[in-house]
């Protein structure tokens, strides 16, 4: 998956050569997608590394990769700059951004408009991540169902609002980071893999919708889901 483990490649930011490798699990969420398809697009090569379970709990206690990478914050996913480790999912992501010229350097509005969908991005993950986290199935299942007809379900609404009618991305005349990381993100929600959230849960917010489907079917897009997902992936209910 991305690139294959061990290979290392630089690429030119200004006068300086980097060395970029991204550190995540073995699968496709949007905290670590949204970067990595930025680099992808962009034609930035970096090297890919991918850390096992049982390899992440210890990351977790101790704060550093098998091999002894540092990882600052405990916590994946996390790029590595020339040696100098980044986390937290914004973070990397506006940096990566910056780099693809997906996030802007010099407009500070529409990078804050970016940066609000991120959030929201971040606020529904842990919103839906940590409900029902400690009980049984069935106490966890129903649970979800109450925040996919409450809470979840008012800050899509949100999201639908905020979306222009006329517009096939979030922001601006062209794919941006906003529009990758809501794509994965309402990929993971109407999967069917998460109890109690139904797979329906978009078919009401046609905006939403809308730009799920244009990132999906974006032929760069296309390109890496051929790249690093396992054939037949469920990409979520948004086709």
């Amino acid at each position: 998956m991305i690139l294959k483990p061990g290979r290392r490649d630089r690429i030119f930011e200004k006068d300086n050569i980097l060395k970029l490798t991204f550190i995540y699990l073995n699968f496709p969420f949007w905290r670590a997608e949204v970067s990595r398809i930025a680099l992808f697009l962009a034609g930035i090569k970096f090297e890919n590394r991918i850390v096992l379970s049982d390899e992440f709990q210890r990351v977790k206690a101790d704060g550093r990769l098998d091999d002894g990478t540092v990882i600052p914050h405990h916590q994946l996913p996390c790029l590595i700059v020339d040696g100098h480790p980044i986390v937290q999912t914004g973070a990397i992501a506006r940096y990566c951004g910056k780099l693809s010229g997906l996030y802007p350097k010099n407009n500070d509005l529409l990078a804050a408009q970016i940066d609000q969908v991120l959030d929201l991005a971040t606020d529904i993950t842990v919103l839906v991540s940590t409900t029902g986290r400690m009980d049984n199935d069935q106490e966890k299942m129903r649970k979800r169902k109450v925040l996919s007809d409450g809470e979840l379900g008012c800050k899509l609404d949100i999201l639908e609002k905020n979306i222009k009618p006329n517009c096939i991305w979030i922001n601006g005349r062209s794919m941006g980071l906003e529009d990758i990381a809501i794509w994965r993100l309402m990929g993971w929600l109407s999967s069917g893999t998460l109890d109690g959230i139904p797979t329906t849960i978009l078919r009401s917010r046609p905006k939403i919708l809308r730009v799920c489907q244009n990132v999906d079917a974006n032929p760069k897009i296309q390109e890496w889901i051929q790249l690093t997902y396992k054939k037949d992936y469920n990409r979520g209910k948004y086709r």
